[in-house]
Parts: structure tokens; sequence; C-alpha cells
């Protein structure tokens, strides 16, 4: 018999459109290591908010990997910052799912802190494990952020509780093992970094000339890629920046593309930061050579990667970052913030180079080595996709996760006495939950 596992994804479902502002990197994460993990025996049910009315409640991914709707507030997209208000809510329609289809989950997998909210009242009440992947920690996206973070104050609490009753804390890299014991003081003894992943069946090297044509590109420009969810931490005025700035000691023949957005055109109204970097291209006059492309599904996002000649991300901050990953592993060289799991996937000065998210000429200055040395060029191809496919496959993710789960697991066991003598008692007190009047999820 197959092992159940529930996951949490609250705010990030497989099944949204990559690429939004509230869609990106976790809803890959969430598809590819559950789709993996099915490969490896599990049976995984991701559980999300129900944001569309117009959809079922349960919708089958693939064999093994289900995905099932709980109404948490109404159902409509709302902003991931604005849906704690509704994380009881959707604790008790979690709880009261298990029970009506008598699933016997041996582990729950939460993602994101609102997901490990639930997960530590489901823990309270069913006794089922948890291990948790934050993602993003709000201290850190505070301290960057500001006065900008748009979560509640709640968060911080919350998720140090959460990092201390987890059985299992995932992060995705060194510094995000680093930044879980020193800001919220988790067990050093049960954090284990394990990274995100490519799909070699996704991304791959492909020819880059008729790459450039299939997208229109004149195969002559030196093609510079920015490609991923459109929002201002991202940093993405510092490649428009540097664009500028290596105008200036190369000739024109140089072409940025930013891929996103919220609309398959690119519509500054519907994408506020699509505005502001078009005044800014408009206002440092090189808006000819900066183009965006508005959202684009994932089928074609290879011809972009390959088309490039080198992919820019240089944001403020980065809990881990896939797109670095999809871009080596279709050969295309990374320029990176020397930030999180940026500086992790990234090696410096053999797969691309590491900058600091804000400086716009040492950002000029590493593109134009690339674009004059070909064999640098060329070796950092190379060994972009030799240590992509060494080291970040989801194949490996998947099986480095089960792992885990067998090490927290350890043997089956039973839990509906539990569910029966627990649930009414918690259903009659939602709502009332003590952790939004005192911040404290310990008095859950």
């Amino acid at each position: 018999m197959k092992r159940k596992v529930a996951f949490i994804s609250e705010h990030a479902s497989p099944l949204a459109l990559i690429g939004g502002v509230d869609s990106g990197g976790q809803n890959v994460y969430v598809s590819m290591l559950a789709s993996k993990l099915a490969q490896f025996g599990f049976e995984i049910d991701i559980f999300t908010r129900w944001d569309n009315p117009s959809i079922n409640q349960e919708i089958m991914l693939e064999p093994g990997v289900r995905v099932v709707h709980i109404k948490a507030g109404p159902k409509e997209v709302l902003p991931k910052e604005n849906i704690f208000v509704f994380m009881d809510e959707f604790a008790s329609g979690m709880i009261h799912f298990i029970d009506s289809n008598k699933i016997n989950y041996e582990l729950i997998h939460a993602h994101f802190w609102m997901s490990g909210y639930v997960a530590a009242i489901i823990k309270k009440i069913l006794s089922i494990p948890y291990i948790i992947t934050f993602h993003a920690l709000g201290r850190i996206r505070r301290l960057y952020q500001g006065k900008d973070d748009g979560f509640p104050d709640e968060r911080f609490i919350i998720e140090e509780q959460v990092a201390k009753e987890a059985d299992m804390i995932i992060a995705e890299c060194p510094q995000d093992m680093e930044d879980l014991i020193i800001h919220y003081m988790a067990d050093p003894g049960k954090v284990r970094v394990i990274p995100c992943g490519f799909d070699k069946t996704e991304f791959f090297p492909m020819d880059k000339y008729r790459s450039k044509l299939k997208l229109g590109i004149d195969p002559s420009e030196f093609v510079i890629l920015q490609l991923g969810r459109l929002v201002k931490r991202k940093g993405i005025d510092n490649v428009v920046l540097g664009v500028k700035e290596l105008l200036k000691i190369k000739d024109g023949r140089v072409k940025l593309l930013i891929v996103g957005g919220e609309s398959d055109e690119p519509d500054p109204s519907k994408t506020p930061e699509i505005a502001r970097l078009m005044d800014l291209a408009r206002n440092e006059k090189i808006d000819s050579k900066v183009l965006f492309t508005g959202r684009k599904e994932r089928g074609v996002l290879k011809h972009y990667y390959n088309a490039a000649d080198v992919f820019v991300t240089t944001p403020w901050y980065e809990p881990f970052g896939i797109t670095p990953l999809e871009s080596m592993a279709c050969g295309t060289p990374v320029i990176g913030s020397n930030v999180g799991g940026i500086k992790f996937s990234v090696k410096h000065g053999e797969t691309g180079f590491l900058v600091p998210p804000n400086d716009p000429e040492l950002l000029a200055k590493r593109l134009y080595d690339l674009s004059i040395d070909k064999g640098l060029m060329r070796r950092f191809c190379i060994n972009s996709v030799r240590r992509v496919n060494t080291l970040f496959t989801w194949e490996r993710v998947g099986k480095m996760v089960s792992e885990i789960y067998e090490e927290v697991l350890g043997f089956p066991v039973t839990r509906f006495g539990k569910i029966q003598n627990s649930i009414n008692e918690f259903l009659g007190n939602i709502g009332k939950s003590k952790i939004l009047k005192e911040k404290k999820i310990n008095q859950i």
C-alpha cells in the first residue's frame, strides 16, 4: 500500500499559471516534488485554497497526485498577504475533508508559513507529524522590504513556533539554514538542506541561432534575459540600468528581454512593475533596447532560455530561485545576485558570475566580459549544464525528500480514534483562535 502524504500549499497551487505576482517558484516546486514522490511510491494530496468557484474541489493532476481545494474566505484570487485571517477556516476544512473521507495521512509537508500554521493545528489535533519548507522567511523579507512588506507581524512568532514544533525542516540552501538557526532559533539537528530542481524533459540545450529566429530576434544581437515574477524586490531595475551601462562600452546590438507579468501581453495597467520599468527605460533613453514580452506558458520558456546569451537575475534576496537552474540547464550562463540560493546554484567564475544586488556598473562589466570572450562563454555553458544535471534535478531532490519522509515516519500509524475525539471540539471553536488575539501559535 502506498504511503499517503498531505501537502499544504495555501496560496501556491500547481494549477496556477506561472509568472504572475502570486505564482512562481513555489508552484513549480510543489508540482514537481509531488510528481517525483508519486514515482517513489507515495500518494500525494495537495491542499490549496479554493479561489475559483468554477473548478472542482478535487482534481487529479496525475496518477498519485491530487489537488484538493479547501474553502477559506471568498472563492476568488486574493493577494497572499491578505489570506492569513482565513487560515483557521482552512484548517477546519482540511480536517473535515480528512475525517469525512477517512484518509490516514502519515505525514504533512507544509509549504510556506501559513501552511505551517495549518500543519501545526492539525498535528495538535490529529497527531500527524509535519515537515515544513518555508520557501521564504518573514524576518528576512522584512529586513529587505521594510514597510513594503504586506504580511502581518504575527508571521514572525508563528514562523518561530512552527519551526520549533516541526518534525523536520527543509532549508533550500545553506543560507536558508543559517537564517533559520540564527533568526528563528531552529534546532540544527532537524534542519536538512535540499535544493530546488529543474525538469530535464522541459529544459535542455537547443540551437541558439534557431531559438532566436523562432522568437523573432535578430541572431546578431547579444540577448540578455530576465524571466520570472515582476515585482520590485526582484531588482529588475538594476538589470535595466546595467544594460544602460553596458551600452556605454559595447556597440548597440544588445537586447534585454523581460518575460513575465499578469497578462499574456505586456500590460502596464495589469502589472504595475511593467509600468515602472517602462518609465525607467524611457527616462534612461534605452527603451528601444528593452522588450517586454508579457507572461509566457511554461512550454515556451525553454525557447527564451536558449535564445538568450546570458540570463540575469539580481533580486535583493532570494530563498532559492528556480529560474537560474532552468537557464543553466539550457546551457545559458547566469549572472546573479550574491544572495541566498543563487550563490548556491551559480558557481562564480565557472557557470556564471555573482554580483551585488544593486551594482549596475559591475553588472555591465560582467555582461561585457561574456559578450567579447567566446571561450569564457563556451566554458560557462558547458559547466552550467554539467552542474545542474549533477546536483539539481527533480529526481535527485525527490529522492532526498523521500529519504527524509522515511526518517520521520519510521513506520505507519493509524489515527482515526484521535480524529473522532478531537474534530467536533475544534470545529466548534473555529474563528476563536487565540493566535489572532495574542499572536502565539502555542496557544491554539
